[in-house]
């Protein structure tokens, strides 16, 4: 029974053969004929004059491009072009809307600047309405062949609907059979897309026709075709647009119409087919009449999205007090206890442990900093209780300003209590090891005790020379932090040398009284 639906699954979506993805594809680019090609080589200077001209005389002008002989036909048959045009070359020329009330004094000027043309040209001269007026009309043909036309000159249309026909063109080949709609919109349809532009294409995906296969399963699946092919598009194509597409399975499609969604209702006011299956149009005809129209359940669930907005909004706002600036003014402030040297405290105790140490103790924190403290927890805490239910924007942005005041004298704190600790560890090392000198060699200065550690012990071999460098360095970096010269990583160097230091004489002072034992004994 499960082979029997594997089957039908496979049925229901062609297999992907990712070795061959390249395959049977030469046909989305059509090949130029040779004969093309060297007409093509002869009058490629002057066609390089011709564009430069159009450019110079209208620098509006957003494409430039030579129609696909094989397409030519198709021009000629819609167009009522003389048929003697057949072996003509096919120059499409396209104008923004606002500047196409020139057109006759446009083609004019273009065809006067053809006229030392070796090769014969016809000249269509389009807006991008034109263009979008064959999609509406269905001669998808058309646009096939104008977005694979040989761009001369491009400022951003022409790439951005080569991207779209050829990827749409992969995936027809694909599953052609469930696609009932391709459709561009964005930037391409409103005129102002650049070579750089992310193309936005929707693609609707028929769902009705799959018996074996949960609808949501086969959306995720063709959808994860579609975007493969998206990469693979933009190679072809030779463009630097990105393709955004966007899937959506039919009967969602219709639940958001009958809806009245209104992205899906924008979506079909401005999208153009490239591929229709006389499903799009339908639906852009019938909004176009006032056809489509919401259900009295969709206007009043649009309505009450605007009460919910407000409570949202203030609700985020509380949520941002409670949630970011609480534990953002809290932890830290717990961060510079422990490097005072207390266990971290409870949120609870924070307050009362700051206040008592920075600002009673030590001296080293003003008071409006606590208040400031003793306000965003005594906010947490009657939101616990629930006493405060929301907040408005003007009291977050006073505390956000209060809170930043905050942060930015912790900072200073900190410097505080590392200079304080750096200066008690310096003077206690400095204590430790003069204390021990002066067990040995008496109530002298400074100076002395060090010259007699040198004359004693150092030149007499007791000590290495590396224990006078470490006394000195000691008394150097006493003497560094008194001038403010010094930094944390010179007093721990100084801390762990003089742990060798200590030990060493400790040592030494034990073998002496060892050694004096023994002499009694």
């Amino acid at each position: 029974m499960a082979k029997d639906n594997d089957k039908q699954e496979q049925q229901d979506i062609p297999e992907m053969n990712l070795d061959n993805k390249y395959s049977a594809r030469k046909d989305l680019i059509p090949e130029t004929p040779d004969k093309m090609k060297k007409d093509f080589d002869k009058t490629k200077k002057e066609l390089d004059r011709l564009k430069n001209a159009i450019l110079k005389k209208y620098p509006f002008t957003q494409v430039i491009s030579i129609l696909p002989p094989a397409s030519i036909k198709s021009f000629i048959d819609e167009e009522e072009v003389p048929k003697e045009t057949e072996k003509y070359m096919h120059l499409l020329v396209v104008v923004p809307e606002e500047n196409f009330k020139e057109a006759q004094k446009i083609k004019t000027e273009i065809i006067k600047q053809m006229e030392g043309l070796k090769q014969k040209v016809w000249l269509h001269l389009k807006s991008p309405l034109d263009l979008w007026e064959l999609c509406m009309d269905s001669k998808f043909e058309l646009i096939s062949a104008i977005a694979m036309s040989f761009p001369l000159a491009d400022k951003g249309i022409l790439g951005a609907l080569r991207v779209a026909e050829i990827h749409k063109s992969l995936v027809l080949q694909k599953f052609e059979k469930y696609v009932v709609s391709y459709v561009i919109g964005g930037s391409l349809v409103r005129g102002d897309a650049i070579p750089t532009s992310d193309v936005d294409v929707f693609i609707i995906i028929n769902d009705t026709d799959v018996k074996r296969m949960p609808r949501l399963e086969l959306k995720e699946r063709l959808r994860g075709i579609i975007y493969q092919y998206v990469m693979e598009a933009s190679n072809l194509a030779g463009v630097k647009n990105k393709l955004s597409p966007q899937v959506y399975l039919l009967t969602d499609f219709w639940e958001s119409v009958k809806d009245a969604h209104p992205v899906i209702f924008t979506f079909i006011r401005d999208g153009i087919p490239i591929y229709d299956r006389h499903t799009f149009m339908p639906w852009k005809s019938l909004l176009r009449m006032g056809k489509l129209k919401p259900s009295p359940e969709a206007i009043d669930m649009f309505m009450s999205m605007g009460d919910k907005t407000v409570t949202r909004v203030k609700s985020a706002l509380l949520d941002v007090v409670i949630n970011e600036i609480y534990w953002g003014i809290t932890t830290p402030s717990q961060a510079l206890l422990m490097l005072y040297g207390l266990p971290p405290p409870t949120p609870k105790q924070i307050v009362s442990e700051m206040k008592r140490i920075f600002v009673d103790k030590e001296k080293m924190l003003e008071k409006k900093y606590i208040r400031i403290l003793e306000k965003v927890v005594g906010i947490y805490k009657e939101y616990e209780h629930e006493k405060v239910k929301e907040i408005s924007g003007k009291e977050v942005d006073k505390i956000v300003r209060d809170v930043e005041d905050y942060l930015k004298r912790l900072k200073e704190l900190r410097e505080q209590i590392e200079k304080k600790a750096q200066e008690e560890t310096i003077e206690q090392i400095y204590k430790d090891v003069f204390t021990l000198l002066k067990n040995m060699f008496g109530n002298k200065s400074q100076n002395s005790i060090v010259e007699e550690f040198e004359k004693q012990f150092v030149k007499t071999a007791k000590f290495a020379p590396q224990h006078l460098r470490i006394l000195k360095d000691i008394i150097h970096a006493r003497n560094e932090f008194k001038k403010g010269k010094s930094d944390v990583h010179k007093v721990d160097e100084a801390r762990k040398n003089a742990s060798i230091l200590i030990n060493d004489i400790i040592e030494y002072n034990q073998r002496c009284e060892l050694i004096s034992k023994n002499k009694e004994k």
